[in-house]
């Protein structure tokens, strides 16, 4: 449990850096501090890294109870990811705000940040890497994700409406190729 490999701190980090992306979502996470004022990064970090922590280690098991599959499981999450990634691409509102005061929790930890496809990946990163260096390389990514969400109002500055927009738009076809590939690695396994 305890061997530390940096190469494989590095690779698990950069699986779990493109599945958050949470450099893509800085469009979203302007959008929500518009519309619900501050976003507690501290919060939101802190609350993503639970679920991730938390889900690492008794998230299969979770799974096994409730009756779902990890296939299932997938592709569920490959549905929210699409229609997130076309509210991006087509500009359109598809998720419905509930009345709340803050976005840190929900969206941002949950489902943006540890999310189906941030679930999943950790649970097929669980049977190839050492659980030490998942924990470091998640402890990693949720550094940089309190970077950017604490940056989040600068960034928006220096990218400007137009280069937020691109960002947004060209981060949605990702993400659509992410729900896409997600969904086609795990329909078949509904079937066996």
């Amino acid at each position: 449990m305890f061997e530390i490999d940096f190469k494989e701190i590095l690779t698990v980090g950069m699986v779990l850096f493109a599945v958050i992306d949470i450099v893509g979502s800085i469009p979203i996470i302007v959008d929500l501090r518009t519309k619900h004022g501050h976003i507690e990064s501290e919060k939101a970090s802190i609350v993503a890294g639970i679920i991730m922590i938390v889900f690492l280690f008794i998230g299969e098991e979770f799974l096994k109870i409730i009756g779902i599959d990890v296939h299932s499981f997938a592709v569920a999450g490959s549905f929210v990811l699409f229609f997130i990634a076309l509210e991006m691409i087509l500009g359109i509102r598809i998720y419905r705000d509930e009345e709340s005061s803050s976005a840190s929790i929900v969206p941002i930890a949950f489902p943006l940040i540890a999310g189906a496809g941030t679930m999943t990946t950790l649970l097929s990163l669980r049977s190839e890497f050492h659980t030490i260096n998942i924990l470091i390389a998640i402890l990693l990514n949720l550094i940089l994700v309190y970077i950017v969400l604490k940056l989040s109002s600068k960034l928006e500055q220096l990218l400007g409406k137009n280069g937020l927009g691109v960002i947004r738009k060209a981060f949605g076809v990702v993400l659509l190729a992410i729900a896409v590939k997600l969904f086609a690695a795990n329909v078949k396994g509904l079937f066996v």
